[in-house]
């Protein structure tokens, strides 16, 4: 006898839940290290971090502001999987040209790195390539900046094709001026008058030939990845057009990186993307359909994470991820309501924001400020938002507190289609009452012998198709 077995398609693991365990899956075993000794090659091969010890200059602000900008760097260490030993803060006017931090803490920064181990020094802000050497060359480990770490973190986390093509121009974008070939990798042409050449008997040479040969491939790859990424634009253009002639109201979700933005979505859609209590998490844009309570469609976009100074190689790299903020008719900014400083985060939010639309010449789309994670924050922190923040929402993605509330929030706010009219439709013609009822706003309905008498809210075309059908002339 054949054994039958049942599945309940609502207990099978969401998309966002299979990619999570996948992640955990992948995680780093602490004391199995496979780096390479040699420095020189770090930018030659994919970032293993382990055991880090973080430095930032304090320039302006107060100290409060410099140690929450450590920590936040001690936040994506970890997420890029790595164990924070120790970190260090130097108080100056500006970071020094050589050595970042200056020569008598790079003293000081050598004592910890060898009294704790540590194999790497991360450094809170992007550091030259000559500063990137000079460090290298007194710790006598490998030392990276704030911006190779975001990349790495970036690495890790993209699943679409898309997204991979955008982070690996962004880190192509940062390695060219930062290439290095020496020693046994790089061919030198030596000096001097010997021969009455520019080398001597055995010293003439083809040059910096590794050096350049890696220029040129790089300068070709880069060209190969616009190349697709303008492709993938094109196709993501045509989609975002067809919202657009079907006029279907779009809301993009923004925010700081690890504010709620895709806890918010699957507590509003149902999306059931990946959710994971760590710094850009999700990479990939996901465009959800959802309906207002009266009816009406509308699109959620989850767009990437923001954080203060995003490297300017991924603004570049995902402007046309990033365009959908600046094509949408809602902005929902979302609000970490138990960070220390969530206004520091709105002000971050923002910049990037202005950055963006500033290509567009366009001003920024209405803004409905959402103060997430309710339920982690403590009550004097929400009664100062509300104070910093007027017209914010308070709501909990994880327990559903508020998220009814934001969703008549958004259909207020959503636009609405522009022509009334007042029509009898006949029975045979039921489409046109489907088609008011999912592409308008009915504002009242009544079944009549003769047909289905509509009062409601469409868009011209809908109301050129309902102009046979007019009652007391043609559509208002």
């Amino acid at each position: 006898m054949t054994e039958l077995t049942y599945t309940n398609p609502a207990l099978d693991p969401s998309t966002g839940e299979l990619e999570l365990s996948d992640r955990a899956s992948l995680r780093r075993v602490a004391g199995l290290s496979t780096e390479l000794s040699d420095i020189t090659e770090v930018e030659y091969r994919k970032l293993r971090l382990e055991r880090v010890v973080l430095v930032g200059v304090w320039t302006e602000g107060t100290a409060e502001q410099s140690e929450a900008s450590l920590a936040e760097l001690a936040r994506l260490a970890e997420t890029a999987g790595s164990e924070v030993l120790e970190g260090l803060v130097q108080r100056r006017s500006k970071p020094d040209p050589a050595t970042y931090i200056g020569s008598g803490k790079v003293r000081e920064l050598f004592d910890i790195v060898v009294a704790t181990g540590a194999d790497t020094v991360i450094c809170d802000g992007e550091l030259s390539p000559g500063q990137l050497r000079q460090l290298e060359e007194r710790l006598k480990v490998k030392v990276i900046d704030r911006t190779a770490l975001i990349l790495d973190i970036f690495a890790q986390h993209a699943r679409s094709r898309e997204g991979k093509a955008q982070v690996e121009l962004a880190q192509l974008q940062y390695l060219i001026p930062r290439l290095r070939g020496w020693g046994e990798s790089l061919s030198r042409q030596a000096g001097g008058r010997a021969g009455g050449a520019n080398g001597g008997v055995g010293l003439r040479g083809p040059g910096e030939t590794k050096l350049e040969t890696d220029r040129r491939r790089i300068n070709k790859r880069v060209a190969k990845l616009r190349r697709e990424i303008a492709a993938m634009d094109t196709i993501r253009a045509t989609k975002r057009g067809r919202r657009v002639a079907n006029e279907v109201p779009s809301v993009a979700i923004v925010g700081y990186t690890n504010a709620g933005k895709s806890s918010l979505l699957n507590a509003i859609t149902g999306a059931g993307v990946l959710v994971e209590n760590a710094l850009f998490a999700t990479l990939d844009p996901t465009t959800r359909r959802a309906a207002t309570p009266d009816g009406r469609t509308f699109t959620l976009t989850d767009t990437v994470g923001f954080v203060r100074h995003l490297p300017h190689q991924l603004v570049d790299a995902f402007r046309s991820t990033l365009d959908e903020t600046a094509d949408a008719d809602l902005l929902l900014h979302v609000v970490d309501g138990s960070d220390p400083a969530p206004e520091e985060q709105v002000n971050a939010v923002r910049q990037v924001l202005t950055e963006i639309t500033a290509s567009h010449e366009s001003p920024l789309p209405p803004e409905l400020i959402v103060i997430n994670k309710a339920d982690a924050a403590d009550e004097l922190s929400l009664v100062r938002l509300r104070h910093l923040l007027p017209g914010a929402l308070v709501v909990s993605a994880r327990t559903g507190e508020g998220v009814p509330e934001l969703v008549e929030a958004l259909a207020e706010r959503l636009p609405r289609p522009d022509v009334v009219v007042e029509a009898l439709v006949p029975y045979t013609r039921g489409e046109l009452v489907a088609r008011a009822h999912a592409e308008g706003e009915v504002l009242a309905e009544e079944h009549l012998p003769e047909g289905t008498r509509l009062s409601a809210r469409v868009r011209p075309d809908v109301a050129s198709a309902l102009e046979a059908y007019a009652v007391n002339g043609s559509p208002a």
